[in-house]
C-alpha cells in the first residue's frame, strides 16, 4: 500500500499547488500540514485503517480542488474570486 500512499500524498500536493498558486505562505503551510498528516500515520499497519486514511486523502484532494478558491486583492482594494472550471456547479457562500 506504500505506492498508494505516495500517490495520495502527491494528489494532495498537486491540489494545493493549484488552489494556492502564487501564495507562497499557503503553499508552504499546506505542504507542511499534508506531510505532517501522512507522517503521523506512517506506521499504521491495519489494512482497514490504511484504506480509510487513503480515502480521506482522496477526499481531501478533491475538496481542495473543488471547494477552495482564493480571493485576490484587486486594484480597487476589494477582493475578487474567479472560480475555475473545477468549481463549476459549486455554490459560493460569502460569510457576512
Amino acid at each position: 500500500m506504500g505506492g498508494e500512499a505516495v500517490r495520495a500524498y502527491r494528489a494532495v500536493l498537486r491540489a494545493t499547488r493549484t488552489a494556492f498558486a502564487g501564495d507562497t505562505l499557503m503553499l508552504r503551510e499546506s505542504a507542511a500540514e499534508a506531510r505532517k498528516k501522512f507522517e503521523e500515520n506512517r506506521h499504521v499497519t491495519s489494512p482497514a485503517y490504511v484504506s480509510r486514511l487513503l480515502e480521506e486523502a482522496r477526499e481531501a484532494s478533491q475538496f481542495i480542488s473543488t471547494m477552495i478558491v482564493q480571493a485576490k486583492l484587486n486594484e480597487r482594494g476589494g477582493y475578487e474570486v474567479k472560480p475555475g472550471r473545477d468549481h463549476a456547479g459549486a455554490t459560493l457562500e460569502i460569510p457576512s
